[in-house]
C-alpha cells in the first residue's frame, strides 16, 4: 500500500528536525475508515467519501509487535460508530485533520449498529 506525500513530507521534516511532528503515538494515532471509493493519490491529505469516521488507537498501539519493520495499529469501532458501507480507511496522527500515513480503497462489508468492529492495520516500512 502507498504512503501519502504527506507522510513523506512528515518523516523528512522529523529526520531533518526542521520541525516537531506530531507522532503516531498511542495518543496521538486514529485509524479512520469512509465510504469513499475515488482512486488513491498520494496527494490526497483526508479519506474521499462523505462518512468518514476515524477512532483512537487501543491501549499499547501502535506496537512493533509483528517484527521491528511492521507498525501494527488498532482501534474498535462500537456501536454507535461508522454504521454505513466502509470503502476506504487510513491511519492518521490526529483525530481530525494532522497528516495521513496512507490511503486504502478496499470494501470492507456494512457495518451495523449492532456490531463493534475492531480494526488492525500493519504497515511493513521497508527501504527498498
Amino acid at each position: 500500500m502507498a504512503l501519502t506525500n504527506a507522510f513523506r513530507d512528515f518523516v523528512a521534516d522529523a529526520v531533518a528536525d526542521i520541525s516537531t511532528p506530531v507522532l503516531f503515538s498511542n495518543a496521538n494515532a486514529h485509524i479512520g475508515v469512509g465510504d469513499g471509493t475515488a482512486a488513491f493519490a498520494a496527494t490526497q491529505t483526508d479519506l474521499q467519501g462523505t462518512n468518514k469516521t476515524r477512532k483512537a488507537m487501543e491501549a499499547t498501539f501502535p506496537d512493533q509487535s509483528q517484527g521491528a519493520n511492521v507498525l501494527r495499529f488498532k482501534s474498535s469501532f462500537g456501536t454507535g460508530d461508522a454504521n454505513y458501507a466502509w470503502q476506504e480507511w487510513g491511519v492518521f496522527n490526529a483525530a481530525s485533520a494532522g497528516t495521513m500515513m496512507n490511503r486504502k480503497v478496499e470494501s470492507l462489508g456494512t457495518k451495523t449498529s449492532a456490531q463493534t468492529w475492531e480494526f488492525t492495520v500493519d504497515i511493513q516500512l521497508n527501504l527498498a
